[in-house]
């Protein structure tokens, strides 16, 4: 089969897995783009993917559905294998292919289980010479009943058909995916990628993640810094990172750092520096010998001079040797209040944005949670029903804690007061003080313009002044938006606290609505200015 006709089955199979309601269409555009077909007959596809992440998710999440479409298009029941070729992520991402990889031992045939079956792990094995390339010639094997789906019987593929044996296991481009999830006490090492939902919103950080932990230190990515809202997964991805790579890559040393944690430590090794000489030479070489240092909420260091100080001497040195820096921030490196070089620094590698979810992610959000709290937290005898699911999905807010905290509420009730029979009714009244979308607070004018001019660094003067420098008017602009947004004031009453008439109120939120659609930096300074005055 030619190059043109193979992509169009591949399209045609993509197509008909998009139409099966329970699969997530963000994660099929993630993962299924980074797949290739190869090679096609009448009962077999051969695919290969740029890492062994890939390979393993695909085939731990949908090579049933792969299967099941190839059967819903052909009438048959097909053998579908994955193969990885370093060569081909080289030309996704630009960077150079490695001269050599080492295959893993060719995995042992075995039938892929049907949808309802619990995912088959793999581990990575023991470096072994290439195999010459396989007899890929299937023996098809009838569906059953129990298992409508099943694979073909066929022989062992390697997993890199296209890797010389000469490779040594440090040339692999990326590690094993996970397999099981850890279990260890602390509760971080269940933030993994493969309980990530991925959403739109969330899809490039998470692949940049993923690209980030299987190659650390590739200077495209180095340093990551990953920004959103509070509560929208940035310290699931930053500890999917290192639980990837202390899992997959043990040889190398990974430490995480909360900003908050870091400056306490900081001080702490600078008070018992005058009793201990060595207190804070052991505090910065606790952080330099890491060979991926994650630094979380590095916006929490505004201020802290001398703090941010040693973060930058920490960054520059493992930067230069090769090493990975990963940051997020609740903010754009360019918003954060730091001195231009360090902002700059930060904005040196990779920058990628979480976005708040939208519906249909924050309700297989919602699924997976209730997935995970009846297979572990002993709710198995309840299930929340499904227009419960999309009630808690709708009106909460962006922030993940917030839905998860909603979903244990449920059960809780559920299991502990019988209510095994929960309406939407008796839901909304368990909620009713839960979700955190409104702003009905003791808010005034004068407290969302404090705020602005915090943030902006003008005086409360020139805020409500004639001034119409850029300086002054996009600040004030900004206001009288937030004014109307959150106080629902009428436009007089908010042009009053401005020294303006009606008129110029409405312009000024107008100006900002349609800027807001336009703009990226003004839906982030205003999402930021929200959140701050949520907090008072």
């Amino acid at each position: 089969m030619d190059s043109e006709k193979l992509n169009e089955q591949w399209a045609r199979v993509r197509t008909q897995i998009m139409s099966y309601p329970e699969v997530n269409s963000a994660e099929i555009s993630a993962f299924f783009s980074r797949l290739e077909p190869q090679a096609m007959s009448d009962s077999f596809l051969m695919l290969t993917a740029g890492n062994e992440f890939i390979k393993t998710w695909v085939e731990q999440h949908y090579l049933s559905h792969i299967q099941r479409a190839l059967l819903d298009l052909h009438g048959v029941p097909f053998a579908v294998a994955i193969a990885v070729d370093p060569a081909q992520e080289a030309r996704a991402t630009g960077t150079p292919a490695p001269q050599a990889a080492t295959p893993p031992a060719p995995a042992p045939a075995a039938a892929v289980s049907s949808p309802a079956a619990p995912p088959v792990s793999s581990a990575p094995s023991a470096p072994v010479a290439a195999p010459a390339a396989p007899d890929f010639t299937p023996t098809p094997s009838a569906p059953t009943a129990d298992q409508p789906f099943a694979a073909p019987t066929m022989p062992a593929v390697p997993e890199n058909p296209v890797a010389p044996a000469s490779a040594t296991p440090e040339s692999i481009p990326t590690a094993a995916a996970e397999t099981t999830e850890p279990q260890p006490d602390n509760p971080a090492s269940a933030l993994t990628f493969s309980n990530f939902v991925i959403g739109e919103s969330n899809q490039m950080a998470y692949s940049l993640a993923n690209e980030v932990a299987g190659k650390p230190g590739r200077t495209i990515f180095n340093p990551l810094f990953i920004y959103g809202k509070s509560g929208l997964g940035k310290t699931h991805l930053m500890r999917a990172i290192q639980n990837y790579i202390d899992k997959t890559q043990p040889h190398l040393r990974t430490v995480y750092a909360d900003s908050a944690d870091f400056l306490s430590k900081y001080m702490e090794a600078s008070v018992a520096h005058d009793r201990e000489k060595a207190s804070f030479k052991n505090f910065k070489h606790y952080y330099e010998e890491a060979d991926v240092l994650l630094i979380d909420d590095i916006q929490y260091l505004q201020n802290k001079k001398q703090c941010l100080d040693m973060v930058f001497q920490l960054f520059n040195s493992l930067t230069a040797q090769g090493k990975q820096v990963v940051l997020s921030a609740d903010r754009a490196p360019k918003n954060i209040d730091v001195d231009e070089r360090y902002s700059s620094r930060f904005s040196s590698g990779g920058i990628v944005e979480v976005r708040p979810p939208d519906i249909e992610t924050k309700l297989a959000i919602v699924k997976r949670f209730a997935d995970e709290c009846s297979r572990n937290e002993g709710f198995s005898q309840c299930a929340i029903p499904d227009d419960i699911q999309m009630y808690i999905a709708e009106n909460s807010s962006s922030n993940i804690r917030e839905l998860l905290s909603a979903v244990s509420n449920v059960f809780y009730r559920m299991v502990f007061s019988g209510q095994s029979d929960i309406t939407v009714e008796g839901a909304r009244a368990l909620l009713e003080n839960h979700f955190s979308g409104s702003m009905a607070r003791n808010l005034s004018v004068e407290d969302i313009q404090r705020e602005v001019e915090s943030f902006f660094k003008v005086s409360h003067a020139d805020l409500i002044s004639n001034k119409r420098s850029r300086s002054i008017a996009y600040p004030r602009q900004i206001a009288i938006y937030l004014c109307r947004q959150l106080l629902d004031l009428p436009y007089e009453d908010i042009g009053q606290k401005f020294n303006r008439d009606h008129s110029t109120a409405i312009y000024a939120v107008t100006n900002i609505e349609t800027r807001l659609k336009k703009e990226r930096e003004v839906q982030e300074e205003v999402e930021t200015l929200q959140k701050i005055i949520s907090e008072l």
